[in-house]
């Protein structure tokens, strides 16, 4: 991700009308470069695919991804966040046993080998559940946080729902399969940005590439992981009925992107699909971050307070994924509400910035009071009324 300071002019944004400042954008460059012509983007043997940046959640290519579809282990993305979720709570930690029930012991599929009544390490449990798929380890950790597989599954649906995954429901902490059990794409994509960023102490362990317990070596059946040394995550799924589906995420530089491939026909074919996606965006595109939390954009005019001028700028950092070699196109313009009037508390929102690319905007934030304004007192209100009249009044001779 390329990481630029702010450029503004220092002109005064005491206008009484909006207050707008057009000024260059962070990394905007002296000369400009041959721009690069992008084609469409591939096409996947895939039923739905996305291709998303990590840092700013631009979507680059899809393909069906809000479509409902069976996720199979895909799944074991969300019981692993919230077993992260809780560790990072301080709720659990990774040494705390977990005693292993029979119904754990017997659930099908793939098996991370635990035994009824072992007393297992979360820290196992969740190797077990990334690195080998363990359907065993994922419905003793859902008995471990929920007292069953039901009330993890509630769990699992309302942090779906928090985290905006709105074309999912989950049955089960596996992904094994349910008349009422499905995701998409584009969600597994959100999931994924949470996990990365959220508790990023514990993605390594998506790069794993095996996974020894009770003596028994398992691989991860993610086969980029020994492909491509960019890949570093995250989750294999295969049902006859989900198809062979895949999330990864590589990272090139500073610039994170996450893919997911669903309803491939073959563990070679979600790899190959998943292969060309990551190489359109990294090809393509570039990931910047034009002005860091809490930079301070203008200083403009306040009435009526303890002091004349606030600095106004963003609460949250502005990063944005746009095409290669374009940066020198970049503008920034400040939309400022008309008139500021004390008090002002941080966090207010006083206008908003736009960025620019030509003729396009390209991405859109609100602009917050960066520091606290008091009210001022009586004689400075006052005078400050007497400001803003005169102000008024030449403004709209002028105008």
């Amino acid at each position: 991700m390329k990481v630029f300071s702010a450029l503004f002019s220092s002109a005064r944004l005491c206008v009484l009308a909006a207050a707008i400042v057009v000024a260059p954008a962070a990394g905007a460059q002296e000369a400009p470069q041959p721009q690069t012509l992008i084609p469409a983007p591939p096409q996947l043997a895939a039923s739905s695919w996305i291709l998303m940046d990590a840092d700013s959640g631009k979507i680059l290519a899809q393909h069906n991804a809000d479509e409902r579809l069976p996720p199979a282990s895909l799944t074991k993305l969300m019981t692993a966040y919230l077993v992260e979720r809780e560790l990072d709570r301080g709720s659990i930690a990774l040494d705390d046993q977990v005693s292993i029930s029979e119904k754990a012991w017997r659930t099908g599929g793939s098996k991370m080998f635990v035994e009824v009544g072992e007393q297992v390490a979360i820290e196992d449990l969740l190797h077990g559940i990334i690195i080998v798929s363990g359907n065993d380890a994922s419905v003793a950790v859902a008995e471990h946080l929920a007292g069953g597989e039901a009330p993890f599954a509630d769990l699992m649906n309302q942090h779906a729902a928090r985290l905006g995954m709105e074309n999912s429901h989950f049955e089960n902490p596996t992904g094994l399969p349910g008349e009422n059990h499905y995701s998409s794409a584009h969600d597994m994509a959100l999931l994924t940005q949470h996990i990365v960023n959220d508790y990023p102490e514990h993605y390594a362990i998506y790069s794993e590439r095996n996974f020894t317990y009770a003596g028994i070596d398992q691989p991860n059946r993610n086969r980029l992981l020994w492909r491509d040394p960019t890949v570093d995550g995250l989750k294999t799924g295969w049902t006859s009925e989900a198809g062979y589906c895949l999330v990864s995420s590589a990272k090139r530089d500073d610039m994170r992107l996450i893919s997911v491939v669903m309803g491939t026909a073959s563990e070679e074919a979600r790899a190959q699909e998943t292969q060309k996606l990551l190489s359109y965006g990294f090809r393509f595109f570039e990931t910047m971050s034009l002005y860091e939390r809490g930079a301070v954009l203008a200083t403009p005019r306040v009435w009526g307070g303890d002091i004349n001028e606030v600095r106004v700028g963003v609460d949250e950092a502005v990063t944005m994924t746009l095409p290669r070699n374009r940066n020198d196109e970049l503008r920034a313009r400040l939309n400022l509400n008309a008139e500021l009037q004390a008090p002002l508390s941080v966090g207010d929102e006083v206008g908003t910035l736009e960025i620019h690319m030509g003729d396009d905007v390209v991405g859109e934030r609100q602009l917050v009071a960066l520091e606290d304004v008091e009210e001022g007192g009586f004689f400075k209100q006052m005078f400050d009324q007497v400001r803003r009249f005169f102000s008024n009044l030449i403004s709209n001779f002028t105008g």
